[in-house]
């Protein structure tokens, strides 16, 4: 199935695609590489999930936000694709940040979060490399941060 088709199966509604909050570009092509830069757990109804997953939030509630920031991930990519996903060959990687309490040693099982709806999204060609690292805050008290690089 197309990713496309995909978004429809699962019932995705790709929010707009949030605007950077700083000096920089959400999305850059370079090649045949598109860079995302990192998206946080910026929800469509305007809502900020902060905190500190394993303190202020359970590991599901950082879950949700890691697929919050796959979404916005989805919203970049395609804004940078003219509205297309078809040109979209792999995703290459994803690099998640956690918002960590000092004890919380699960940073792998929230950025499934995001890793799950590439996947979802893209089938075998979204499946991609990752990092999950625990820090010690995030832009605007964010609970979760992810970047992505794509091929296309």
């Amino acid at each position: 199935m197309s990713a496309e088709e995909n978004i429809k199966k699962h019932n995705i509604i790709l929010p707009k695609a949030p605007d950077p909050v700083g000096a920089y570009v959400a999305a850059k092509k370079s090649g045949n590489l598109i860079f995302i830069s990192g998206q946080v757990s910026l929800g469509p109804d305007g809502k900020l999930i902060k905190g500190k997953v394993g303190k202020d939030l359970s590991l599901e509630e950082g879950k949700k936000a890691a697929r919050i920031c796959g979404l916005n991930i989805l919203s970049q990519l395609k804004k940078i694709c003219n509205g297309n996903l078809s040109s979209v060959k792999s995703c290459m990687k994803l690099t998640g940040y956690v918002n960590s309490a000092d004890d919380f040693t699960q940073q792998p099982q929230v950025i499934n979060g995001a890793s799950d709806l590439i996947s979802d999204v893209f089938e075998k060609t979204g499946k991609h490399t990752r990092a999950a690292v625990s820090v010690n805050s995030l832009p605007l008290g964010a609970a979760v941060e992810v970047d992505a690089i794509f091929e296309v």
